[in-house]
């Protein structure tokens, strides 16, 4: 069906950013061929004393020079401060933040008042992780869904604004313990590192659920996106190696092949962007989370190349029309199917990835609310 007359200025400001990305590519891949043209020019013309001190940066005494700080020191790093790349992340993810507390405001819905708790868990060779639990509002043991956010692996977080409130509502109308985890960012942190804090998070979970309130014999997982790539890995790690008795998976928009080969393309097409745009945001994600390319044939990062999703629990998964990656949700829902699982696959007919946010200003975005608490209350049962 066409796409949803909310989206048409979202859409644009969406092209327009795609295309700025590529032609910010181009033009630093061309700077890059053109600076070692430059370099030998430079240091030539350069006053006498300076051609040879900057064709020799290696060169200098042993020591410091006059009012340096050495390196090394805390004084030495905060003189040199972090890297242009390094920059460009934290920049993109203050607009991001930013951006989020704005659609909260204008087409979000404020999550209620409810009691949090925080906690921080050890992982074994990896950073700890933070896990923020949202009680419901009820008497005794309740179910609880260890939950992962969106991002593409590389911005967001528990304490972005419409992921905050989306829990809070999640965990008021379900009447469940939602379990949200902060897992690390990348490429400052890559793959393994975020399967294995929710593996440890899982653990956690179940070790302590008496003293959090949250009854072990009615756990889920759930995930956006990257977090639903995340959470699907985690339940293929739990029955590889724990084997905890997971309830049920709610996936909401996943990615669950990074090497893009269920990526359906028609999605984008009709919304104007060029395949090569497409495949290359794909690419960008994968090459931010993996630390080598090859590694996304593994299962723990691409779930859908797994030699078996038997045993796995109950899926529910979520896809929008307007997304590419319908495609792998539903070769995801097959491939449950095929191994004997429990899953379905429902399609939002008119909208886009990002659709969850804006309970605020869409129906189709209440719905899936809605949709996602009825999955939830199944854990009551």
């Amino acid at each position: 069906m066409p796409l949803d007359p909310f989206f048409s200025e979202r859409l644009r400001v969406h092209r327009r950013y795609l295309f700025d990305q590529a032609l910010g590519t181009v033009r630093s891949r061309v700077r890059s061929l053109l600076d070692p043209l430059r370099l030998p020019w430079s240091a030539a013309s350069a006053p006498s004393g300076q051609g040879s001190a900057s064709r020799q940066p290696h060169a200098a005494p042993t020591g410091t020079a006059a009012g340096a700080a050495p390196a090394g020191t805390a004084a030495g790093a905060r003189a040199a401060g972090p890297g242009p790349r390094a920059r460009a992340r934290a920049k993109h993810r203050r607009a991001a933040l930013a951006w989020d507390r704005t659609e909260l405001r204008t087409v979000g819905t404020p999550g209620p008042g409810i009691r949090t708790t925080e906690h921080e868990v050890d992982v074994p060779g990896y950073p700890a992780v933070r896990v923020r639990i949202y009680h419901p509002d009820a008497d005794g043991p309740v179910p609880g869904v260890l939950a992962f956010f969106g991002g593409a692996f590389r911005i967001g977080g528990i304490d972005y604004p419409t992921t905050d409130a989306a829990f809070r509502r999640r965990a008021a109308d379900a009447g469940v313990a939602m379990v949200a985890v902060d897992y690390a960012l990348a490429p400052e942190h890559r793959y393994p590192t975020q399967v294995e804090q929710a593996h440890a998070a899982l653990e956690w979970l179940f070790d302590n659920a008496d003293a959090l309130g949250v009854d072990a014999g009615r756990i889920a997982v759930a995930g956006t996106s990257a977090g639903a790539n995340v959470a699907a890995a985690l339940t293929l790690l739990n029955r590889d190696r724990g084997r905890r008795p997971l309830r049920l998976q709610v996936l909401e928009v996943p990615v669950v092949d990074l090497t893009g080969r269920m990526l359906d393309l028609r999605a984008t097409r009709a919304l104007g962007v060029p395949n090569v745009l497409a495949r290359r945001e794909l690419r960008s994600v994968a090459r931010t989370y993996l630390p080598r390319a090859e590694l996304a044939r593994e299962p723990y990062a691409s779930p859908l190349r797994a030699t078996s999703h038997a045993d796995l629990p109950p899926a529910v998964i979520l896809t929008a029309e307007y997304d590419p990656l319908r495609g792998d949700g539903d070769a995801y829902g097959a491939a449950l199917r095929t191994a004997g699982v429990d899953a379905s696959v429902v399609r939002y007919q008119g909208v886009t990835h990002d659709t969850p946010v804006f309970t605020g200003a869409l129906p189709a975005a209440r719905r899936w609310h809605d949709d996602v608490v009825s999955a939830l209350r199944r854990l009551h049962t």
